[in-house]
């Protein structure tokens, strides 16, 4: 007695029910979300597209057309953080900022690298990509690596090189 099996027809139903199980549970075009925390703006985050993906286990929202972030610190001064790409994923609050990732401070700080992460419950920025940061005097520092705390009090660095100015107070 033989007996053959077919598979194709419930590959196919699968294969779409894979496909369309991976659509977003929400998309919004031209966004602009507020943070506040007791009533005073903490940060501003704008982009052209958002897709909600809270519908999945591991859930995330996704910036395919990138994010500008304008952060506020208790005296109103601004960090702004841009990219061309975002996603952040809801079970380890971490942001990965993606493509020509720029971070520019009131004070002309600004650190330029392909790839960042943001710990939101840190509040600590790592890559291990190649960087480049400048100090607003004229300094900087350069290399694959590093890490810092969102104000840029704290920074460690794997392997840099580059130039610093003395400036005496």
């Amino acid at each position: 007695m033989t007996i053959f099996f077919s598979c194709e027809g419930s590959l196919k139903d699968v294969q779409k029910f894979n496909r369309s199980s991976f659509l977003p549970s929400g998309e919004a075009d031209s966004i602009n979300l507020k943070y506040t925390d007791s009533g005073r703006v903490k940060s501003i985050l704008t982009s052209k597209k958002m897709l909600d993906y809270s519908n999945i286990e591991n859930a995330f929202t996704e910036f395919p057309e990138g994010v500008v972030v304008t952060m506020f610190d208790e005296n109103n001064n601004t960090t702004i953080i841009e990219s061309n790409y975002a996603i952040t994923y809801k079970k380890t609050d971490i942001i990965d900022l993606q493509g020509e990732v720029t971070i520019t401070s009131y004070d002309g700080k600004k650190l330029e690298t392909p790839q960042l992460y943001f710990d939101q419950k840190n509040e600590w920025f790592f890559t291990e990509k190649h960087f480049k940061y400048s100090d607003g005097t004229g300094g900087f520092l350069q290399g694959p690596g590093v890490d810092f705390s969102k104000d840029f009090k704290i920074f460690n660095m794997q392997t840099s090189n580059g130039e610093i100015n003395n400036v005496e107070e």
